[in-house]
Protein backbone atom coordinates (compact mmCIF):
# COMPACT_ATOMS: atom_id res chain seq x y z
CA UNK A 1 0.00 0.00 0.00
CA UNK A 2 2.07 3.23 -1.11
CA UNK A 3 1.30 5.83 1.92
CA UNK A 4 0.72 9.41 1.21
CA UNK A 5 2.89 11.43 3.44
CA UNK A 6 2.06 14.91 4.69
CA UNK A 7 4.78 17.27 4.02
CA UNK A 8 5.60 19.88 6.52
CA UNK A 9 8.21 23.05 5.09
CA UNK A 10 9.96 24.67 8.10
CA UNK A 11 12.01 27.67 8.03
CA UNK A 12 15.53 27.57 10.20
CA UNK A 13 14.37 30.47 12.23
CA UNK A 14 10.62 29.02 12.61
CA UNK A 15 12.13 25.41 14.21
CA UNK A 16 15.28 27.50 16.23
CA UNK A 17 15.87 30.27 18.18
CA UNK A 18 18.21 32.58 15.62
CA UNK A 19 17.70 35.63 17.34
CA UNK A 20 20.81 36.90 17.80
CA UNK A 21 22.23 35.95 14.89
CA UNK A 22 19.04 37.50 12.81
CA UNK A 23 20.17 40.40 14.63
CA UNK A 24 23.55 40.87 13.44
CA UNK A 25 22.30 40.04 10.33
CA UNK A 26 19.73 43.37 10.90
CA UNK A 27 22.35 45.37 12.14
CA UNK A 28 25.47 44.49 10.29
CA UNK A 29 24.67 42.56 7.16
CA UNK A 30 24.53 39.78 5.07
CA UNK A 31 28.95 38.76 5.41
CA UNK A 32 29.21 39.39 9.00
CA UNK A 33 26.11 37.20 9.25
CA UNK A 34 27.71 34.08 7.49
CA UNK A 35 30.79 35.29 10.07
CA UNK A 36 28.83 34.92 12.45
CA UNK A 37 27.26 31.32 12.42
CA UNK A 38 30.44 29.60 11.10
CA UNK A 39 32.11 31.28 13.97
CA UNK A 40 29.21 29.71 16.43
CA UNK A 41 28.94 26.27 13.83
CA UNK A 42 29.71 24.15 17.10
CA UNK A 43 27.63 25.99 19.36
CA UNK A 44 23.40 24.18 19.56
CA UNK A 45 20.29 26.78 19.07
CA UNK A 46 17.80 26.69 21.57
CA UNK A 47 14.35 25.45 19.92
CA UNK A 48 12.27 27.89 18.43
CA UNK A 49 8.70 28.56 18.50
CA UNK A 50 8.07 25.97 15.55
CA UNK A 51 10.16 23.14 17.65
CA UNK A 52 7.73 21.25 19.61
CA UNK A 53 4.92 21.29 16.82
CA UNK A 54 8.08 19.93 14.56
CA UNK A 55 8.97 17.28 17.13
CA UNK A 56 5.34 16.63 17.66
CA UNK A 57 4.90 16.21 13.68
CA UNK A 58 8.11 13.58 13.53
CA UNK A 59 7.07 11.35 16.53
CA UNK A 60 3.99 10.21 14.41
CA UNK A 61 6.20 8.09 11.98
CA UNK A 62 7.20 6.00 14.98
CA UNK A 63 3.92 5.24 15.90
CA UNK A 64 2.98 4.28 12.43
CA UNK A 65 2.97 0.24 11.16
CA UNK A 66 2.70 1.40 7.51
CA UNK A 67 5.39 3.33 7.37
CA UNK A 68 6.62 6.94 7.34
CA UNK A 69 2.88 9.73 7.22
CA UNK A 70 5.07 12.55 7.71
CA UNK A 71 8.47 14.67 6.16
CA UNK A 72 9.46 17.82 7.34
CA UNK A 73 11.37 19.83 5.27
CA UNK A 74 14.17 22.81 5.93
CA UNK A 75 13.45 25.55 3.77
CA UNK A 76 16.67 28.13 4.60
CA UNK A 77 17.54 31.41 3.07
CA UNK A 78 20.69 30.56 4.98
CA UNK A 79 23.63 29.25 2.70
CA UNK A 80 24.50 25.70 2.39
CA UNK A 81 27.93 26.81 4.60
CA UNK A 82 26.07 28.85 7.14
CA UNK A 83 23.21 26.33 7.31
CA UNK A 84 25.66 23.65 8.97
CA UNK A 85 25.20 25.15 12.71
CA UNK A 86 20.90 24.22 12.14
CA UNK A 87 22.17 20.64 10.95
CA UNK A 88 24.11 20.41 13.84
CA UNK A 89 21.38 20.94 16.16
CA UNK A 90 18.81 19.09 13.88
CA UNK A 91 21.17 16.11 14.91
CA UNK A 92 21.77 17.13 18.45
CA UNK A 93 17.79 17.26 18.96
CA UNK A 94 17.48 13.92 16.79
CA UNK A 95 15.25 15.56 14.64
CA UNK A 96 14.57 13.30 11.49
CA UNK A 97 14.98 15.99 8.83
CA UNK A 98 16.85 14.99 5.91
CA UNK A 99 16.01 16.85 2.88
CA UNK A 100 16.78 20.84 2.78
CA UNK A 101 17.00 23.93 0.20
CA UNK A 102 19.48 26.76 1.29
CA UNK A 103 18.89 29.65 -0.65
CA UNK A 104 21.74 32.47 0.39
CA UNK A 105 19.41 34.56 0.94
CA UNK A 106 16.71 34.51 -1.19
CA UNK A 107 13.16 33.37 -0.87
CA UNK A 108 12.93 29.98 -0.73
CA UNK A 109 9.09 29.81 -1.27
CA UNK A 110 10.08 28.66 -4.71
CA UNK A 111 10.86 25.07 -4.05
CA UNK A 112 7.18 24.57 -1.54
CA UNK A 113 6.00 22.71 -4.95
CA UNK A 114 8.41 20.61 -6.14
CA UNK A 115 9.07 19.18 -2.40
CA UNK A 116 5.10 18.58 -2.73
CA UNK A 117 4.45 20.85 0.94
CA UNK A 118 1.84 20.37 2.45
CA UNK A 119 2.15 23.31 5.08
CA UNK A 120 4.76 26.05 4.80
CA UNK A 121 5.61 27.64 8.47
CA UNK A 122 7.94 30.43 8.76
CA UNK A 123 8.89 33.52 10.49
CA UNK A 124 9.12 35.62 7.60
CA UNK A 125 6.00 37.35 6.52
CA UNK A 126 6.95 37.59 3.16
CA UNK A 127 8.00 34.31 2.03
CA UNK A 128 4.23 33.12 3.63
CA UNK A 129 2.28 35.77 1.86
CA UNK A 130 4.07 34.55 -1.83
CA UNK A 131 3.08 30.96 -0.65
CA UNK A 132 -0.54 31.73 0.15
CA UNK A 133 -0.50 33.53 -2.94
CA UNK A 134 0.93 30.47 -4.69
CA UNK A 135 -1.86 28.09 -3.39
CA UNK A 136 -0.19 26.57 -0.56
CA UNK A 137 -1.12 26.74 3.23
CA UNK A 138 1.05 29.15 5.13
CA UNK A 139 1.63 30.70 8.21
CA UNK A 140 3.72 33.12 10.09
CA UNK A 141 4.72 32.09 13.29
CA UNK A 142 4.55 35.12 15.49
CA UNK A 143 5.37 34.12 18.92
CA UNK A 144 4.23 31.44 21.47
CA UNK A 145 3.96 30.50 25.39
CA UNK A 146 7.35 29.13 26.91
CA UNK A 147 5.05 26.50 28.25
CA UNK A 148 5.78 22.90 26.68
CA UNK A 149 2.45 21.13 26.69
CA UNK A 150 2.17 18.01 28.79
CA UNK A 151 0.17 15.83 26.02
CA UNK A 152 2.18 14.09 23.77
CA UNK A 153 -0.72 14.24 21.23
CA UNK A 154 -0.43 17.12 18.49
CA UNK A 155 -2.77 19.69 18.47
CA UNK A 156 -3.86 21.90 16.40
CA UNK A 157 -6.84 24.52 16.36
CA UNK A 158 -8.02 26.82 13.25
CA UNK A 159 -9.84 30.07 12.67
CA UNK A 160 -12.53 29.63 10.60
CA UNK A 161 -13.34 32.55 8.07
CA UNK A 162 -9.98 33.40 5.37
CA UNK A 163 -8.38 30.24 7.21
CA UNK A 164 -10.50 26.44 6.62
CA UNK A 165 -12.90 28.77 4.86
CA UNK A 166 -12.97 31.60 2.13
CA UNK A 167 -13.55 34.68 3.50
CA UNK A 168 -16.88 35.31 0.95
CA UNK A 169 -18.98 35.33 4.47
CA UNK A 170 -16.05 37.60 6.55
CA UNK A 171 -16.29 40.36 3.28
CA UNK A 172 -20.01 40.78 4.11
CA UNK A 173 -19.49 41.10 8.17
CA UNK A 174 -16.88 43.89 7.30
CA UNK A 175 -18.64 45.55 4.27
CA UNK A 176 -22.24 45.16 5.75
CA UNK A 177 -22.25 44.74 8.84
CA UNK A 178 -23.25 41.41 12.07
CA UNK A 179 -26.75 41.93 10.93
CA UNK A 180 -26.38 41.11 7.52
CA UNK A 181 -23.65 38.43 7.81
CA UNK A 182 -26.11 36.95 10.14
CA UNK A 183 -28.74 36.93 7.85
CA UNK A 184 -26.53 35.58 4.83
CA UNK A 185 -25.31 32.73 7.17
CA UNK A 186 -28.80 31.79 8.15
CA UNK A 187 -30.00 31.54 4.58
CA UNK A 188 -27.34 30.26 2.89
CA UNK A 189 -26.98 27.72 5.71
CA UNK A 190 -27.43 24.75 4.17
CA UNK A 191 -25.02 25.99 0.97
CA UNK A 192 -21.03 24.93 1.98
CA UNK A 193 -18.69 27.60 2.24
CA UNK A 194 -16.09 27.44 -0.13
CA UNK A 195 -12.22 26.21 0.93
CA UNK A 196 -9.82 28.27 2.57
CA UNK A 197 -6.19 28.17 2.39
CA UNK A 198 -6.01 25.86 4.95
CA UNK A 199 -8.84 22.84 3.76
CA UNK A 200 -6.56 20.50 2.07
CA UNK A 201 -4.15 20.92 4.79
CA UNK A 202 -6.63 19.74 7.37
CA UNK A 203 -7.66 17.03 4.82
CA UNK A 204 -4.28 15.73 4.94
CA UNK A 205 -3.80 15.59 8.93
CA UNK A 206 -7.47 13.61 8.60
CA UNK A 207 -5.52 11.01 6.46
CA UNK A 208 -3.37 10.49 9.13
CA UNK A 209 -5.83 10.02 11.75
CA UNK A 210 -7.96 7.91 9.36
CA UNK A 211 -4.98 5.43 10.03
CA UNK A 212 -5.33 5.12 14.09
CA UNK A 213 -8.77 4.30 16.39
CA UNK A 214 -10.11 7.86 17.16
CA UNK A 215 -9.10 7.47 21.38
CA UNK A 216 -5.36 6.50 20.19
CA UNK A 217 -4.79 9.26 17.18
CA UNK A 218 -1.45 10.94 17.55
CA UNK A 219 -3.59 14.06 15.99
CA UNK A 220 -6.59 16.24 17.57
CA UNK A 221 -7.81 18.79 15.71
CA UNK A 222 -10.25 22.06 16.68
CA UNK A 223 -12.05 24.90 15.38
CA UNK A 224 -12.01 27.75 17.04
CA UNK A 225 -14.14 30.60 15.36
CA UNK A 226 -15.66 33.93 16.86
CA UNK A 227 -18.78 32.49 15.01
CA UNK A 228 -21.82 31.62 17.25
CA UNK A 229 -25.67 29.97 16.42
CA UNK A 230 -26.76 30.73 13.96
CA UNK A 231 -23.88 31.22 11.98
CA UNK A 232 -22.62 27.68 13.38
CA UNK A 233 -24.90 25.57 11.17
CA UNK A 234 -23.32 26.15 7.82
CA UNK A 235 -19.92 25.58 9.35
CA UNK A 236 -21.64 22.33 10.57
CA UNK A 237 -22.85 21.30 7.50
CA UNK A 238 -20.00 22.43 5.30
CA UNK A 239 -17.30 20.07 7.17
CA UNK A 240 -19.78 17.37 6.95
CA UNK A 241 -19.76 18.41 2.78
CA UNK A 242 -16.40 17.67 2.67
CA UNK A 243 -16.22 14.69 4.04
CA UNK A 244 -13.91 16.19 6.84
CA UNK A 245 -14.28 15.39 10.47
CA UNK A 246 -12.81 18.18 13.17
CA UNK A 247 -12.49 16.87 17.03
CA UNK A 248 -13.67 19.57 18.59
CA UNK A 249 -15.37 23.30 17.41
CA UNK A 250 -15.75 26.21 19.26
CA UNK A 251 -18.02 28.91 18.79
CA UNK A 252 -17.13 31.58 21.03
CA UNK A 253 -19.31 34.48 19.47
CA UNK A 254 -16.46 36.69 19.76
CA UNK A 255 -14.78 35.58 22.92
CA UNK A 256 -11.18 35.93 23.51
CA UNK A 257 -9.92 33.27 22.16
CA UNK A 258 -6.79 32.11 23.98
CA UNK A 259 -7.86 30.45 27.30
CA UNK A 260 -10.21 28.39 25.39
CA UNK A 261 -6.80 27.34 23.03
CA UNK A 262 -5.38 26.98 26.40
CA UNK A 263 -7.60 24.26 27.61
CA UNK A 264 -7.40 22.62 24.15
CA UNK A 265 -4.07 22.33 24.63
CA UNK A 266 -2.84 23.57 21.37
CA UNK A 267 0.13 23.35 20.01
CA UNK A 268 -0.62 26.01 17.55
CA UNK A 269 -3.35 28.30 16.35
CA UNK A 270 -3.93 29.74 12.96
CA UNK A 271 -5.92 32.63 12.68
CA UNK A 272 -6.34 35.43 9.66
CA UNK A 273 -6.34 38.40 12.41
CA UNK A 274 -3.04 39.59 13.94
CA UNK A 275 -4.76 40.90 17.03
CA UNK A 276 -6.15 37.21 17.80
CA UNK A 277 -2.85 35.78 17.35
CA UNK A 278 -0.92 37.86 19.67
CA UNK A 279 -3.71 37.30 22.33
CA UNK A 280 -3.69 33.65 21.62
CA UNK A 281 0.34 33.82 21.85
CA UNK A 282 0.29 34.29 25.72
CA UNK A 283 -1.20 30.80 26.16
CA UNK A 284 0.28 28.78 22.68
CA UNK A 285 1.93 28.91 19.69
CA UNK A 286 0.49 31.46 17.18
CA UNK A 287 0.40 31.71 13.38
CA UNK A 288 -0.77 34.36 11.28
CA UNK A 289 -2.32 33.60 7.94
CA UNK A 290 -2.23 36.80 5.76
CA UNK A 291 -5.34 35.67 3.94
CA UNK A 292 -8.89 37.76 3.52
CA UNK A 293 -9.89 40.56 3.61
CA UNK A 294 -8.75 41.50 6.91
CA UNK A 295 -5.25 41.66 5.44
CA UNK A 296 -6.10 43.63 2.49
CA UNK A 297 -7.71 46.07 4.81
CA UNK A 298 -4.59 46.22 7.43
CA UNK A 299 -1.21 46.18 6.06
CA UNK A 300 0.78 42.99 7.27
CA UNK A 301 2.86 45.12 9.33
CA UNK A 302 0.14 46.39 11.89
Amino acid sequence: MKVHKLVVAVSSRALFDLTESHRVFEEQGKEAYCRYQIDHEDELLSPGFGFDLVRKFLAINDLSKIGPLVEVILLSQNSADTGLRVFNSIAHFQLNITRAAFTSGVSPYGYIPPFGAHLFLSTNADDVAKALHSGFAAATILSGSSLQKSSEQLRIAFDGDSVLFSDASERIYQEQGLKAFTENERNEAKKPLPGGPFKDFLSALQHIQSHFEQDLSPIRTALVTARAAPAHERVVRTLRAWGIRIDEALFLGGMPKGEFLDAFGADIFFDDQRGHCESAAKHVAAAHVPHGIINQLLPESK
